[in-house]
């Protein structure tokens, strides 16, 4: 399958690694689990693995991405998206010179 743009690029961790790796793509998921899988040796890891690479079409290809984040998330190696704790300044602003 070609290099296929996902819904919502996300960050992901190896184990032993100190930075997040920010994926934007299927292709770069499937290399990331490579990785993962030449790291870990979970059989897990290599199903999944085998999974992605059959994927033929956005519909497996958006499956195995749901299951690529689901192992992470199990193992503690999907960091929690960033949020924003108050609202712009200028946000703020404009509802406060409303009456």
């Amino acid at each position: 399958m070609s290099d296929v743009r996902i819904a919502a690029e996300f960050d992901a961790n190896l184990p032993n690694l100190s930075r997040s790796v920010r994926i934007k793509s299927f292709y770069e998921a499937v290399v990331f689990v490579r990785r993962w899988a030449i790291r870990d040796k979970d059989p897990a890891i290599k199903t999944l693995l085998r999974h992605m690479e059959r994927a033929n079409s956005s519909e497996s290809a958006s499956g195995a991405i749901q299951e690529m984040k689901q192992e992470l998330t199990a193992r503690g190696l999907l960091p929690a998206p960033i949020v924003p704790l108050h609202e712009p300044q200028q946000v703020l602003r404009g509802k406060m010179d409303r009456p």
